[in-house]
């Protein structure tokens, strides 16, 4: 099998976007929440149904970039 690299490949309809300094605070805030709520799960703190609506509820808190097609 030969592998090619394909230059000058673009997405079609794609935007270009700079990531501002306050959405990688929220990036940064919804992982550092969901990671102690991980903990809390883990640690027998809370069940999976508070685990699922507390997710959805940080994703709609701090809007992490890619929220629309997570889970």
């Amino acid at each position: 099998m030969e592998v090619r690299q394909i230059e000058n490949f673009q997405i079609p309809n794609a935007v270009a976007h700079e990531i501002t300094q306050e959405e990688l605070q929220r990036e940064f805030d919804y992982y550092r929440a969901q990671q102690m709520l991980e903990t809390m799960f883990m640690f027998g703190m809370i069940s999976v149904d508070e685990f699922n609506k507390i997710t959805a509820r940080n994703r709609k808190t701090f809007s992490p970039f890619l929220a629309e097609i997570m889970p």
